[in-house]
This record gives structure tokens, C-alpha cells and sequence, in this order.
């Protein structure tokens, strides 16, 4: 987790290291709700191993906003960042690793070190420059143009996780993600 951070930003080793000690591994089985919609993100949680989704619930059906894997950071940032309701939900795809810290915690380093606040504002700047991103993708492309971009940044995705939750993460119906697997070369 040290190397992962020191490529967001470099923070001096001591401060570094004593907030790393601070976070505790925890393993989530497969399929399991961390986060439900109507309930507060306590922690922000570090992917060592698995995948996790996580989707907000229209008429039942599921609508895919992101997914996180190792290494990166995992939950609903609105969330745990104001330590407010979620509007959506996290859960498991696969039994998965993760390091936590509780709110608290991490925000008692924000305020006393300056180097760790720099650090994650640096990881919202890039979360953020990725969301818009996306968005651009959802509006500006059509369904062949979003799988080809998909399959070529995250072509280990479609070992990892079901067609229909890629369909929904896509916004391409079912049907019409199964062709473009069958037609179009990865």
C-alpha cells in the first residue's frame, strides 16, 4: 500500500508509516453487502485481493457505477467522506482482502498532517479526472466505441467479472454485449 500512495504523492516516511499502522486487514466474503444505501460508510477500505462493485437500485435492477480491485481504494466516497447516508451500494463480487481505517482515524491524520491531507487530496483529483472521464464515455460514444475502450483499458475484467454486471457498468443491454463479445476482437 506504501508503493501505491508514494505514486500519488511522496510523504515522509515516519508519518507515512505510522498511518499505515493504523489500518487493520479484514477479509469480506463473496457476495456480501459492505455498504447499503440508507447507511453510513464507516471506513475507507485498500483492495489487496477481489473485486467489488458498486450500484445504485432502479425498479430492482441494478445499475453499475464502478468497479474497484487491487490495488486501489474500495466503498462510496460521498459517503465516507461526509460520513452521510449512501445513496448507493458496495458489495463483493469476489471474497476479497482489504486493509481499513475508520473514519475517525483518517481524518485525525488529515488534520494533524498536512502531507497525508495533500496526499488524499490528490487521490480525489485523480478519482475525480476518472469520473469525468467516464461520463464523457456514457454520453459522447455509442455502445461498440464504450466496449472497445472498456476491453482495451481492462481487458482482465472479462475474466472476472459476469457479462450482465459489465452490460450494466457499459449501460449496454444484455443481448447487445453478448454480440459485440462474439463480433469484435479483443
Amino acid at each position: 500500500m506504501k508503493e501505491f500512495l508514494s505514486k500519488i504523492y511522496q510523504v515522509d516516511d515516519n508519518i507515512i508509516n505510522e498511518y499505515l499502522s493504523h489500518w487493520e486487514a479484514c477479509v469480506v466474503p463473496r457476495k456480501t453487502i459492505m455498504t447499503s444505501s440508507g447507511k453510513t460508510q464507516r471506513y475507507l477500505y485498500y483492495v489487496l485481493e477481489g473485486v467489488q462493485k458498486s450500484y445504485y437500485l432502479h425498479e430492482d435492477k441494478q445499475h453499475i457505477i464502478l468497479f474497484s480491485y487491487a490495488p486501489s481504494f474500495s466503498g462510496v466516497p460521498g459517503s465516507f467522506l461526509t460520513q452521510t447516508a449512501s445513496k448507493y451500494y458496495l458489495e463483493t463480487i469476489t471474497e476479497s482482502k482489504f486493509l481499513r481505517i475508520s473514519f475517525e482515524k483518517h481524518q485525525q491524520f488529515l488534520e494533524e498532517h498536512r502531507q497525508i491531507e495533500t496526499l488524499f487530496r490528490k487521490a480525489i483529483e485523480q478519482l475525480l479526472i476518472g469520473l469525468m472521464e467516464r461520463h464523457h464515455e456514457l454520453m459522447a460514444f455509442d455502445i461498440e466505441t464504450r466496449f472497445k475502450i472498456f476491453t482495451k483499458r481492462s481487458p482482465h475484467l472479462l475474466r472476472l467479472i459476469s457479462q450482465k454486471d459489465l452490460a450494466s457498468y457499459l449501460r449496454i443491454d444484455s443481448t447487445n454485449f453478448s454480440k459485440l463479445m462474439n463480433n469484435i476482437r479483443i
